[in-house]
């Protein structure tokens, strides 16, 4: 067993490499960084995406599409999921929410009409498809856009 095989103190802080502080350090004069060049200077390393000077890769790729900063995310709930609620109940965005049927809070809210609603609710959400907004009215409940 050697002196460098003993485990260190983990509760001791390691203390960081401090430079410039004479060469009887170990880290004097240059500071570890060598002699001259862009390294060596203040401020002379470029960013991530620097080739050198030449074109950067991201700039290479082509771009394609267009990105609607406009464009509304609703939170989906299908009809299959509100039979979870008793007749006549009045389903809300808030009781959706307090259901874990949708997230993140404040989101609008879109029912779809995937499956088959037995109950009679009333259904007050952002946004109905046709399908949804039929098959709400069918079972006698009523679904009104807020």
């Amino acid at each position: 067993m050697n002196l460098t095989d003993v485990p260190g103190d983990p509760g001791r802080k390691q203390k960081h490499k401090r430079v410039g502080r004479g060469e009887g350090s170990g880290h004097g004069k240059t500071s570890g960084r060598g002699h001259k060049g862009a390294k060596a200077r203040q401020g002379g390393t470029k960013g991530p995406g620097f080739e050198g000077g030449q074109l950067p890769f991201y700039r290479r790729i082509p771009k394609f599409g267009f990105v609607n900063p406009f464009r509304v995310e609703y939170a989906v709930v299908n009809l299959d999921q509100l039979n979870a609620f008793d007749d006549g109940t009045q389903v809300t965005p808030e009781l959706l929410y307090e259901k874990r049927l949708v997230r993140p809070r404040g989101a609008p809210v879109k029912v779809l009409g995937r499956g088959k609603l037995n109950r009679k609710l009333a259904v007050k959400a952002d946004a109905f498809s046709a399908c949804a907004k039929e098959k709400i009215e069918a079972a006698g409940g009523s679904a009104e856009r807020i």
